[in-house]
């Protein structure tokens, strides 16, 4: 399958070699070898992203930007096939193909301030090196993603319709997300008020996102298919949700569940070193809801999949979205808990 896929980049099947790559979720990856030369390969997964030709047209466009307004900007722009492609089909899927940066390597769960600082600071490099791109150019290849008014909605539903045992046995953390239905009221005064500017935003801002050189400086920003215009919350708020905490979201023991204080800093520092320019006294004021946003967020979408029985992100094991939505919930109250110390040291 892949030999045929890759005739079509004009590579020779006596001299290619393309073996499994890395530990994402979403796409299938592989390293090529071909020759002296190294790629990635990676198919979409087109049953999370309906539209891939939509990815690829905000990829060449992001790239075109960024070669006339920033050419000295490191962008790992996919490598067009024979056609001119940078986006094949066949019966298997769609595919794409990117150079192997080499030197590189990711990361995946932080381990030091200074991981979490040169991270923000690249996403927030991201973000300003494409000010002034028409944000109407730009597909959007996962609709409602960080709609919390949505996700707030899927999650009143399930307690309507869904699992009675399982929302029996969720009581105290459907509490607690209740209690904090605020942070979607103020989700909504942000979007129908204007109050914070729409750019472009890259909505993974994991560190696997990253690409790091051996002295771990960040090298550049990787995984653009959730591109798309948004809010700057979302991204500095994946930061805070992923970064903050010593242990992921699949951690069942809640005593290893924190926020590490220096972390917070180190990610407000290196975003801010890029879009402090750019970034209002309002939307300053808004750092600390970013946290709060994607981490309710994500515990109100584990916790709906839970009471729905499973359906959207499966379970590897019983119980499996409850502990995760429990994780998230915990992880809430300990930032929440620190709301005054944090917002201060911004």
């Amino acid at each position: 399958m892949l030999i045929d896929l890759l005739f079509k980049y004009g590579f020779d099947a006596a001299n290619v070699e393309a073996v499994a790559f890395g530990n994402g979720l979403i796409n299938h990856t592989w390293k090529v070898t071909a020759g002296n030369q190294k790629y990635i390969l990676q198919r979409v997964n087109d049953s999370v992203f309906k539209n891939p030709e939509w990815i690829a047209d905000n990829i060449t466009l992001i790239g075109k930007h960024l070669d006339e307004h920033s050419p000295d900007y490191y962008f790992v722009k996919p490598v067009a096939a024979i056609d001119g492609e940078t986006l094949l089909k066949n019966e298997n899927g769609y595919f794409r193909l990117f150079p192997f940066v080499e030197g590189s390597h990711s990361i995946t769960t932080v381990e030091t301030p200074e991981q979490a600082y040169e991270a923000a600071r690249k996403f927030g490099e991201f973000t300003r090196r494409l000010e002034g791109l028409s944000l109407e150019r730009l597909h959007i290849t996962l609709p409602s993603f960080h709609d919390l008014s949505l996700r707030y909605a899927h999650f009143t539903e399930a307690l309507k319709k869904g699992n009675d045992e399982r929302i029996k046995e969720s009581s105290q953390i459907i509490k607690q997300l209740k209690e904090s239905s605020g942070l979607v009221n103020e989700y909504e005064k942000i979007v129908s008020g204007g109050i914070l500017k729409r750019r472009v935003t890259h909505h993974d801002t994991k560190i696997s996102n990253v690409l790091f050189d051996k002295n771990d400086k960040a090298l550049c920003v990787i995984d653009l298919d959730t591109v798309m215009p948004g809010y700057f919350v979302s991204d500095l708020g994946d930061m805070f949700r992923t970064y903050l905490c010593p242990v992921n979201e699949e951690e069942s023991n809640i005593e290893l569940i924190s926020v590490r204080d220096n972390y917070y800093e180190a990610i407000v520092t290196g975003y801010l070193v890029e879009m402090g320019g750019l970034l209002s006294e309002t939307e300053r004021s808004y750092f600390f809801y970013a946290g709060a946003f994607m981490i309710y967020m994500q515990a109100l979408r584990f916790l709906t999949d839970y009471i729905n029985n499973d359906i959207y992100y499966g379970a590897k094991y019983e119980k499996h979205n409850l502990v995760r939505a429990t994780n998230q919930a915990f992880l809430l109250g300990q930032l929440q808990a620190k709301e005054k110390l944090l917002k201060a040291s911004v």
